[in-house]
């Protein structure tokens, strides 16, 4: 309101840009009436604050630093919404006069100096050259405010990029925007989720940039920032677009650095170590304290801000925040119920545990510490377990071990003696050390477990604890003891904070790489930082000259290529540098003919850090084409020349972790060619200006790479390849044989965990129990976890013991995995069942307690550890050796075998059918019927029927037996749904427990898509949504009182909404009149025209019928034969496509059957009735002819759909096809033609014509049906040696049969077909009555396709007659033979088999289950097979 008011300018946009026409008009006065922001919602009135900070920035220091000092008040207030409180604003209320006029003032001042925009004008636009580019592509979802404050952070780092502003002011700026809960960038979680995670390409922003009125021509105008409350310029600057480029881009491509003769000084950030230490002990100190060269970074921006929370002391920037004042307050602060959101910040995280102790409650009684997915995945469980033992009283919130925390106002821990494992991390260390002299009592600290890891950081914390006034002492009597006093921190009146030791390595190695010189000016041998000694124990060895002295190091790297390896290197003391000697090491080789790996060591820790590094790096030199192993506390890396390496065209993928990101960029210059760096942001953890360095101080030449911007942040190691899955659950509740069948399912190896322990320990685990007691067994069983988990992380199953749960270290590991993307599921059955299957099995120790106080005991732990569960059948209820269905389904689902979403959006129709039945088993008998020519179905789990529901809400149980039986009657995926009562289903609409556990069920059982209804406020929908695993999100809201209008705005915010929330959009609303329909249409376009994420879209009641036939993706359809329609003006699939069909949206389309003679042939009644049955305006023919000359124009005909093709055209057909699939191609025919549009032919015609086989298809499909299943390994019969014997033996051998036996007249016949298939088939000729009685195999099942009309060759015959005689007898199970004649009704071939005990299919099946397939390829809907059969036998089966 006051830049508007103010401006004296009235403008319209126009297609050419914004604001390009318009008048001015100064205003003579501003009347200001505060009492107005009471009205606005918090969201509106942060994104007005945007404005007020940019005038700041540009214009007043002063009032920039009223900003950051006042922002907790400021937020405290207008978070409160509107109406609440009349008066929310009063305690804020000369702040807000103040920052109000101040605007004023500057706008005033601005526009009445440069009423004609002549240029000063233009600094009022900071923030907006790049905002506005944003703001027109992410409005209306995203407010201008807040897309501006993207646009101000991205156009400072541009400053910072061309050496105009410095980094203290970015990072001062990008703090102030964050304390009032604005977005810093595009990828901020809020922005995201509300866009609906709409791209935004730098090519598109750079295009919308390009129309802007500052632009001098085709040069593009910035304002850029020289420091804060001023301007480079006192006009926008001209900036080119490659520079502009690099800042917008998500991905950086780094060029080889050229030069060899560089010498340069560079100076890395301050340590992030010793910055979090010293914000920690200055804040618990007494009296001020100026911290000069403090890390500027995310990590220590959450530091800051929790100890402010925390109100630990107060914090004041000088100098234009290059200086920090912190003025502590001896330990005193207060426990708060602000949620303290660390991200990813593991030293945050671990210091702030023991801090969080000192504080006393006044207004909060705790205090809740938590962070991102990455962060609640790693281990803090020795810092609580240590400080839970000397009365502190901490809870996990959520997974045992890990962060969220919620920590007690205590006032300070016991004190006394503690006792610490210290094997993980040296951050527990630190956390107590430095709380420790605010204990009630003195402190002697134990560090169990051995050797402490990374001891030189302990050994930091202690040196800056002298500095600030507290002695600690080493004993000399026990090791690893430390005695910390009680006393009160006396804050020193300055602190420099050294540059960080591990980011210094970089520049280090550029210069050891590139055959250069660098020095970095503060770091020395007198370092408190452990990776200080990079320089002297890394880069010396491998062949670079190194001077340090107490303060600088410089090195100089040897010629380029000339690195040499280090056969043997510790890094213990320095774990976070390994990464740069991995990538150092990439390159070092020795000439001299011993070997060139660089075995590195000491740093197991790294696999808990931003991510796991070992593998992480591993795997990305392993892009490179550089071999690396992975070792138990290390990795081995083999060394090659640089002109052997090659470059990823993919970029290297940084997983979020800026130690990754910086090491990658220092091997990219000593290569050939450019190297892509994904997700270039990262480096801001520590080192946000680490690519301005290297432009800078070295030269480099970068360029912006413009990759997926959306999806660079949210890629993890976990989602680029499938990982491998971990099964656990009770003994004897299935899970060897669940993972058995997993292996063949998706042809992962299976490792059952305790038979390979067993392998190991050369013993059985009875034997090693007795012998070394549960302790030992454990220990082994947790390490051969771990080794699992770290040698075979992908595409593996492993099957765990039933204890693994009882301790708390392999809960911590298996949740760790699971909350990294990993697979764990939880296989369990029926307690009374398992229990009777354990009385059997005593191969595994006995249990010593009740088996049911165990499972009750471990059920808990089981479920925190799985993200998926299966039940297993009963032991009885059916074969073993036969997976169920269900089982297939669930695994498809949580290893992404199909992406259901995108395959939808390939069809132009799609549907999904709404089961209203009480009960799935009653709907078994007809649910084929219900499901033709739909594409999912959906479950209404509110319209279920449970009779042991309380309350009239289903029971956990009953809906997962109702969903398993779903499951076995239809491969389709289903939808989940929960339709509460006022969205117009059953389920009551208080029921949100009830609900929330519904929806996690749902998750656990790995269902396609999930209907999540957006009533339900944020948090409870997010709370639901973090968990959804592989499952799609429908997002729906239904208005069934129709109090919605699809034209006047009211449903873009539910629009909005689901799109934050959902995959899939569903908007249901309800007609009045066609006008409605027509609304909603338009409405549709828009949506579609703003986000590529799908939406359905219709409108209920009869009035709305023509919506749903408009509505493309996904409609809710009914059936005849359900119960009633899920909702008012429901349709069939077949009604739609009919109505279609009439509207002219499904064209006709002609079929046919091509071959001679065909006069008598069944397929035009088969595809005629299914056509109709599936709604489509098709029509099918015959077309008589034994040549192909006359068939091409037909083919490429407008209207041709597809055709049949029979004898005598199944091969020769070959020469006027663009494509044979591989299939057609081996068996040699093809009688099937499809047509794809999509693709032009090589004729120049709009079809593609596609040949397949379905002779084979059918073959199989008929032997199914009659009971071949299971068929692995069983021997086949294919009776003769023509053209459909060659599809025979393929059908069998699709069915798993083997070996495959030939019988027929002529044998060099079979012979040629044997040298046309490959040898995995084992064809074998039968041609004597010998070789009939000297099987190996008798066959189970065969196929006959001999000619019906001619005697059978008496040799033949006999041969025949024998086998048959011989399966009858040895066979386990009953053979069935398929006659592929048609005429007569029983051939001889039939009779033959059926006298000796066969069962026998006539030929007319298989022409069912032909066309059953031909139907499905053309129409893409799996048709009814009765009413194939119908039509194939006319009634007369």
């Amino acid at each position: 309101m006051v830049d508007s008011s103010i401006g004296g300018k009235t403008a319209i946009d126009t297609a050419a840009g914004k604001n390009l026409i318009g008048a001015f008009w100064q205003p003579e006065k501003i009347y200001i009436d505060l009492s107005f922001l009471n009205s606005l919602p918090t969201r509106e009135f942060i994104n007005g604050i945007a404005e007020v900070i940019k005038t700041a920035a540009i214009w007043d220091a002063d009032e920039f630093a009223a900003l950051e000092k006042y922002a907790q008040p400021l937020m405290k207030a207008i978070s409160t919404p509107p109406g609440e409180r009349n008066d929310r604003l009063l305690e804020v209320k000369t702040i807000l006069k103040r920052i109000v006029l101040g605007s004023v003032r500057v706008k005033a001042h601005v526009v009445s100096a440069d009423e004609r925009e002549g240029g000063l004008r233009n600094l009022l636009n900071f923030g907006h050259s790049i905002g506005h580019a944003f703001e027109g592509i992410l409005t209306p979802q995203i407010l201008h405010g807040e897309c501006v404050a993207i646009g101000m952070v991205l156009e400072a780092n541009l400053a910072r990029y061309l050496g105009v502003l410095k980094g203290s002011a970015v990072s001062r700026l990008v703090k102030c925007l964050k304390s009032y809960d604005l977005p810093v960038s595009y990828l901020d979680p809020m922005v995201q989720e509300r866009s609906g995670r709409k791209e935004c390409t730098t090519e598109a922003l750079l295009s919308i940039m390009a129309v802007d009125k500052k632009n001098d021509g085709r040069n593009k105008r910035v304002v850029l920032l020289s420091g804060i409350g001023r301007t480079h310029e006192m006009k926008a600057s001209i900036v080119t677009d490659q520079d502009i480029r690099v800042v917008l881009s998500s991905a950086i491509r780094i060029y080889p650095l050229d030069s060899t003769n560089l010498v340069t000084v560079c100076t890395p950030p301050g340590s992030k170590s010793i910055s979090n230490r010293a914000l920690v002990l200055a804040a618990l100190g007494h009296g001020p304290c100026r911290i000069t060269n403090l890390l500027h970074s995310d990590d220590t921006d959450v530091m800051l801000r929790a100890l402010t929370d925390l109100q630990c002391a107060k914090f004041e920037w000088e100098n234009e925040g290059e200086v920090l004042v912190v003025i502590g307050k001896k330990g005193q602060m207060q426990a708060t119920a602000k949620e303290l959101y660390l991200g990813n910040a593991g030293t945050a995280s671990r210091f702030l545990t023991a801090v969080a102790t000192l504080a006393r409650a006044e207004k909060a009684t705790s205090t809740f510490l938590t962070g991102n997915k990455r962060m609640k995945a790693r281990p803090i469980a020795p810092l609580v377990d240590a400080l839970r033992l000397n009365g502190a009283s901490i809870d996990y919130v959520e997974n045992e071990g890990s962060l969220p925390l919620r920590i007690e106002a205590f006032g300070g821990f016991e004190g006394g003696d503690i006792d610490l494992a210290a094997t993980v991390s040296s951050q527990y260390v630190s956390s107590i050390l430095m709380c420790a002299p605010y204990a009630k009592n003195s402190v002697t600290l134990r560090l169990s477990g051995g050797k402490p890891v990374s001891q030189p950081y302990i050994d930091m914390t202690i040196a800056m604890m002298t500095s600030f006034g507290i002695d600690v002492t080493r004993s000399t009597k026990e090791a690893h003891t430390y005695h910390i006093p009680l006393g009160e921190y006396q804050n020193p009146p300055e602190y420099h904070i050294e540059s960080d030791a591990s980011s210094a390595t970089y520049p280090l190695a550029v210069a050891a790489i590139t055959g250069t010189t660098c020095t970095i000016p503060n770091i020395g041998f007198a370092s408190l930082q452990g990776d200080s000694r990079f320089a002297v124990d890394i880069l010396k060895p491998m062949g670079c000259q190194v001077q340090q002295s107490r303060t600088s190091t410089t090195v100089t790297g040897p010629q380029r290529g000339l690195l040499r390896s280090i056969a043997r290197v510790d890094m213990e003391p320095m774990t976070d540098a390994f990464l740069t000697a991995s990538v150092l090491a990439a390159v070092a080789h020795n000439n001299s003919g011993s070997s060139s790996t660089t075995k590195i060591l000491g740093i197991a820790n790294q696999r808990v850090k931003e991510c796991n590094r070992i593998r992480a790096m591993k795997d990305e030199l392993a892009k490179f084409g550089v071999t690396c192993r992975e070792l138990e506390s290390g990795i081995e890396v083999d060394g090659t020349k640089p002109s052997h390496i090659t470059q990823p065209p993919e970029g290297v993928e940084c997983y979020d972790d800026h130690r990754v990101a910086m090491s990658f960029s220092v091997l990219a210059l000593a290569l050939s060619k450019p190297t892509i760096i994904r997700d270039r942001d990262c480096v801001g953890k520590t080192w946000p200006g680490w690519w301005d360095s290297l432009a800078r101080d070295f030269g480099v030449h970068l360029e912006g790479a413009d990759l997926n911007i959306v999806n660079v942040r949210s890629r993890r190691m976990s989602e680029d390849v499938c990982q491998s899955l971990f099964i656990i659950g009770m003994r004897g509740a299935g899970k060897t044989t669940v993972g058995g069948w997993a292996a063949k399912m998706l042809g992962w190896p299976f490792v059952d965990l305790d038979s390979q322990l067993e392998v190991e320990a050369n013993c059985t685990i009875p034997e090693l129990i007795r012998s070394k007691g549960w302790d030992h067994f454990r220990s082994v069983e947790i390490s051969l976890l771990k080794k699992s988990m770290a040698e075979k992380p992908t595409r593996h199953l492993f099957a765990c013991g039933g204890g693994i749960v009882e301790l708390l270290e392999p809960r911590q590991l298996l949740v760790r995995y699971r909350e990294a993307g990993g697979l764990v599921l939880l296989v369990h059955r029926d307690i009374e069942d398992n229990m009777s299957f354990l009385e059997q099995d005593k191969t595994r120790p006995a249990y010593v307690e009740d088996m049911r106080g165990v499972w009750l005991r471990r059920e808990p732990w089981y479920n925190e550890c799985s993200n998926y569960e299966y039940f297993s059948p009963k032991s009885d209820a059916m074969p073993l050796a036969r997976p169920p269905k269900e089982l297939q389904r669930l695994l498809n689902a949580i290893t992404c075998q199909r992406n259901h979403v995108d395959h939808l959006k390939t069809k132009r129709h799609s549907f999904f059918v709404s089961l209203t039945v009480p009960n799935i088993m009653g709907a078994l008998p007809s649910l084929d019927e219900v499901l033709v020519g739909s594409d999912a179905v959906e479950l209404r789990v509110d319209l279920l029927d449970d009779p042991n529901a309380s309350g009239g809400l289903p029971t956990a149980r009953f809906v997962h037996d109702q969903l398993t039986l779903l499951r076995r009657g239809t491969p389709l995926p289903v939808i989940f749904t929960i339709r509460s009562q006022c969205q117009g289903g059953k389920f009551p609409d208080d029921a949100h427990n009830q609900y929330r556990s519904l929806c996690r069920l749902a998750f656990r059982l790995g269902v396609e898509f999930l209907d999540i209804e957006i009533r339900y406020p944020e948090t409870f929908l997010n709370a639901i949504t973090r968990c959804k695993g592989r499952t799609k999100i429908i997002a729906s809201h239904h208005d069934p009182e129709g109090t919605l209008s699809w034209s006047d705005g009211s449903w873009v915010p539910y629009y909005n909404k689901a799109l934050q929330h959902g995959d899939i959009i569903k908007l249901v609303g309800l007609a009045k009149s066609q006008d409605d329909n027509t609304k909603l249409d338009v409405f549709r376009s828009w949506a579609l025209s703003a986000h590529d994420r799908p939406i359905i879209a219709v409108n209920m009641g009869v009035a709305g019928q023509l919506s749903r036939i408009q509505n493309s993706f996904m409609t809710p359809v009914s059936h005849p034969s359900l119960p009633f329609k899920a909702a008012s003006g429901q349709l069939s699939a077949a009604e739609i496509r009919v109505a279609l069909s009439l509207h002219g949206a499904i064209k006709p389309q002609r079929f046919f059957l091509f071959g001679k003679p065909i006069s008598a042939s069944r397929s035009p009644a088969i595809h005629n009735a299914l056509f109709e049955a599936a709604g489509l305006p098709y029509k099918y023919d015959l077309y008589e002819s034994d040549s192909i000359g006359e068939l091409g124009k037909l083919l490429h005909s407008e209207d041709f759909g597809g055709a049949s093709v029979t004898i005598p055209l199944k091969l020769e057909i070959m020469q006027l096809l663009d494509e044979v699939s591989n299939d057609a191609k081996l068996i040699g025919a093809v009688n099937t033609i499809i047509v794809d549009t999509s693709r032009k032919s090589i004729s120049g015609s709009r079809n593609f014509l596609i040949g397949q086989n379905t002779d084979w298809r059918g073959m199989r499909l008929i032997l199914k049906r009659a009971g071949a299943q299971n068929t692995q390994g069983l021997a086949g019969l294919i009776i003769g040696g023509g053209g459909t014997a060659r599809a025979a033996i393929y059908a069998l051998n699709k069915l798993g049969c083997a070996p495959l036996y030939l019988i027929g007249r002529a044998r060099e016949k079979l012979e040629k077909v044997i040298k046309d298939f490959p040898e995995i088939y084992q064809l074998c000729i039968l041609s004597t009555l010998d070789d009939a009685e000297h099987l190996t195999h008798v066959p189970c099942v065969a196929i006959g396709t001999i000619p019906a009309e001619k005697p059978i060759d008496p040799m033949v015959e006999k041969i025949l007659k024998r086998v048959f005689e011989l399966s009858s007898i040895v066979a386990k199970r009953k053979p069935i033979l398929l006659e592929m004649a048609y005429n007569p009704r029983t051939t001889a071939l039939m009779k033959l088999a059926s006298d000796s005990g066969w069962d026998t299919i006539p030929g007319l099946e298989t022409l069912g289950g032909q066309g059953f397939y031909q139907s499905e390829l053309w129409t893409g809907i799996t048709p009814l097979y009765s009413t194939v059969s119908a039509a194939v036998f006319g009634g007369e089966k």
